[in-house]
């Protein structure tokens, strides 16, 4: 998930929490109002009943009448029950009905004078008073349903305005997240477009002083000081292959007049043939870092050319042929290539070269019966050349590291070598968008796969 809808979500959470908390606040704020607005509805609907046991001369006859006038202060499905002291029902609003109460209730008003209870339906609210010297009950019960009402068209109406705000807030947060971090997209989209061969090109600075722009003058000073290291490794590099290369080929060219000298003994010629071999080892390595030196994966497919992969396999095996002249070759095309098949990769010859020169002396050093089988398939897709080789194979614990800088096998115990040979290989066909897969189909069979992406 990127920045940006991490920011909107938690933010989108955090709002969408806090006004459902405010709205349960509203709404437990309201239902609290209602109750207590219907309770003291109550007890001035009580104390009007007591004012007017107080102020009227016949009770009885004249209640009905006072109740008829006073109906629009009644409260919804109002009952009142009026006892006197003896707990006598004196006075009831209900009409044409048996009239039940609870005794309980009018004993318990004797101990705490004043009852309310919402937890009936209906609620009650009931009182003992003393009016004019003489004890009265006077029980009241109703519905509050107006607000009830209003409570539940409330709660409908704050779950709607909070589902829509909650869309709101998740559409306006990712809105002006977008907004706020597309200077970081503008950096983000800038800083991938560097790389090796533009470490001097500078990050637009908008002298806005925040965060971003702290950040960009940062990395400005960071690709300032790793395009200084890069330059000076590659300097490094390019220079000692330069000075290495000298000494090399006049130590190659003075070996091999030595040993066409012909006047040695046995022993003295199979070392001179054996540091013959390690010039010319150390030579090719020479070469191919002075190659690597020269490009990188993102100017290499500017110079990319048609290259025939089968020219490439005979060149470098005249190559190995002069160090190895023992060393023999069978050359195959499977019988799944058509027949109309170029053979032809875009790449650049000479690192290709070095690919399978390397391959080629693997197999001259570690193979038993010094022959190296080629075979090329190619197909729509793919052009893969197996280089097969009979001896001692790797085990499968050192397969995985068998690329990797100066690593050697168990087979190659007390054979010369610097463990740099694959690992340069495997950087070349990397370059090529190509890998290079390492088998062992059967026992003393070593395969090298190079598989090329059409």
């Amino acid at each position: 998930m990127s920045l940006k809808r991490k920011i909107a979500l938690n933010l989108s959470i955090a709002f969408s929490l806090l006004f459902g908390i405010v709205m349960v606040v509203i709404y437990m704020s309201f239902n609290d109002f209602r109750r207590e607005e219907f309770k003291e509805r109550f007890r001035q609907r009580l104390e009007f009943t007591s004012h007017f046991i107080a102020k009227s001369k016949d009770f009885e006859e004249e209640a009905p009448i006072f109740f008829n006038e006073n109906s629009d202060n009644i409260l919804l499905n109002e009952t009142i029950l009026i006892f006197n002291g003896q707990k006598e029902l004196i006075y009831s609003t209900i009409k044409d009905r048996n009239v039940t109460w609870d005794n309980d209730l009018l004993k318990e008003l004797d101990e705490k004078k004043v009852i309310y209870s919402e937890k009936t339906v209906p609620e009650i609210y009931a009182a003992l008073r003393t009016i004019n010297g003489e004890n009265y009950y006077i029980l009241t019960s109703a519905l509050d349903t107006n607000g009830k009402s209003k409570l539940e068209y409330l709660k409908y109406l704050l779950i709607t305005a909070y589902v829509m705000s909650a869309l709101l807030i998740g559409f306006f947060s990712y809105y002006f997240m977008g907004q706020f971090l597309k200077p970081l997209e503008d950096l983000n989209q800038e800083i991938s477009e560097v790389t090796a061969h533009k470490l001097t090109t500078q990050i637009p600075v908008r002298n806005s002083n925040d965060e971003i722009d702290v950040l960009a003058k940062s990395f400005n000073t960071m690709i300032g000081r790793l395009d200084d290291v890069f330059q000076s490794q590659k300097d490094f590099t390019a220079s000692a292959s330069h000075e290495i290369r000298t000494p090399i080929t006049r130590m190659a060219f003075q070996l091999e007049n030595l040993i066409k000298f012909g006047q040695h003994s046995p022993e003295t010629l199979s070392s001179l043939q054996q540091i013959q071999r390690d010039v010319y080892q150390l030579s090719d390595l020479t070469n191919s870092l002075l190659l690597l030196t020269k490009f990188d994966r993102e100017n290499i497919q500017s110079i990319y050319e048609e290259v025939r992969i089968d020219e490439v396999i005979f060149e470098s095996f005249e190559a190995v042929e002069k160090s190895y002249p023992k060393l023999k070759l069978d050359f195959l095309i499977s019988e799944d290539t058509s027949e109309d098949a170029l053979l032809t990769i875009k790449g650049i010859q000479s690192l290709l070269d070095i690919v399978f020169i390397n391959l080629f002396k693997n197999a001259a050093i570690y193979s038993d019966d010094v022959e190296v089988d080629v075979l090329i398939k190619e197909n729509d897709e793919y052009l893969i050349v197996d280089v097969i080789s009979h001896g001692n194979t790797i085990p499968k614990e050192e397969q995985a590291k068998l690329f990797e800088a100066f690593k050697r096998g168990k087979n190659s115990q007390n054979i010369s070598g610097s463990g740099l040979g694959l690992r340069i290989v495997k950087r070349i066909l990397e370059y090529h968008g190509a890998q290079i897969i390492y088998t062992s189909p059967a026992d003393l069979l070593n395969k090298f796969s190079v598989i090329f992406v059409k």
